[in-house]
């Protein structure tokens, strides 16, 4: 089911005044590649992208057009390890944060 404007611009607002909203969504989209949801984690990095940095921004600091990162991240996206991980570390640098993995048994 899509996402109504509303809800998108909820979500917007809420990531532009709260940054640990903004850092739980990056979290929960890393988590979910790690735990083998490629489409889920692709959806919440979307939307995290949406929300803060924007296509444009994340494109200027990547070096990759817009129009690619927004199909990459798109329900038929397929990125290359490279890219992802790029996208990933350039937006780490954007939020000021290091994400670290950790073992959990």
């Amino acid at each position: 089911m899509p996402l109504t404007h509303e809800f998108k611009k909820t979500v917007q607002a809420r990531a532009q005044r709260d940054p640990a909203f903004r850092e739980g969504l990056l979290i929960e989209g890393v988590e979910c590649l790690l735990a083998g949801d490629v489409d889920a984690g692709k959806i919440v990095l979307r939307d995290y992208i949406n929300a803060t940095i924007g296509f444009e921004e994340l494109g200027t600091l990547t070096n990759k057009s817009p129009k690619s990162l927004m199909r990459m991240f798109g329900p038929a996206g397929n990125p290359h390890s490279r890219n992802l991980f790029e996208v990933i570390s350039r937006i780490q640098q954007h939020e000021g944060i290091q994400l670290e993995v950790n073992t959990v048994r």
